[in-house]
């Protein structure tokens, strides 16, 4: 609505009545042309240019314009963790649960190089992963530059996939590329529908309500956090004490 080509175009008095309605946005909403005109200190004239400069066609529909503005702009409703997390913490008592982080464990001990790749808050929870496991004595790398060509043979590698939908192309396509070098693949989503789920040789989904601020996926990430160093101390157990 308020582009820079609309702003740019306001003489002083347009531009003058636009930081009123700046300032005063919530009450605006609710004025007639007269009250904002007053306020503002300007012509009712000048308010019907500054609507028309807007694309609107009058003072109603300005108002109904800055309305939905201000309705995308409104602060959603964040949810508390807790209850988010409770029935995640019950689900890592489940044997089905605790066997799939074994076999993990068990892939990580075998491979002789392990790394990790994610996008966003997942890529920053696969640096963390990559420095966790190497702490533990696995030798792990974060794949951070997508763009690097792989030539080597990664037959004997392990590449742990992040991501919390399961559908990001940019990993998908990442996969791709690893698998196609001999690597094995561990992903660890949301979802075991999703893509990323499906193509990998083996997955551990946490299953958690799925959260959106705006555009923006704010899903926790405890459940990774929790996944990964769990494998990390499993692989380390296995590798300190052999059966």
């Amino acid at each position: 609505m308020f582009t820079t080509e609309v702003i740019a175009s306001f003489n002083e008095l347009e531009l003058h009545l636009y930081h009123y309605v700046m300032q005063h946005k919530d009450k605006v909403v609710y004025m007639r042309i007269r009250d904002l005109a007053e306020g503002a200190n300007v012509s009712t004239s000048t308010v019907m240019r500054f609507c028309r400069k807007l694309d609107c066609d009058g003072f109603t529909e300005f108002k109904v314009k800055l309305k939905l503005l201000l309705d995308e702009d409104s602060e959603p409703a964040i949810k508390t963790g807790r209850h988010v997390l409770t029935e995640f913490f019950e689900r890592t008592e489940n044997e089905q649960f605790t066997l799939k982080l074994d076999d993990a464990a068990d892939e990580v001990m075998q491979a002789n190089h392990v790394y990790f790749i994610g996008l966003g808050s997942s890529g920053t929870l696969a640096e963390y992963g990559s420095r966790y496991f190497s702490n533990l004595r696995t030798f792990s790398t974060f794949l951070k530059d997508w763009y690097v060509p792989i030539h080597a043979d990664l037959q004997d590698s392990l590449t742990i996939a992040l991501s919390v939908s399961g559908e990001n192309e940019f990993t998908i396509s990442h996969i791709h590329k690893l698998k196609m070098s001999g690597s094995k693949i561990l992903s660890i989503t949301n979802n075991a529908q999703s893509t990323i789920a499906k193509i990998a040789d083996k997955n551990i989904s946490y299953y958690v309500t799925e959260e959106k601020y705006n555009t923006t996926n704010i899903t926790t990430q405890i459940p990774v956090v929790y996944i990964l160093e769990d494998i990390a101390r499993r692989a380390y157990q296995k590798r300190i004490n052999p059966e």
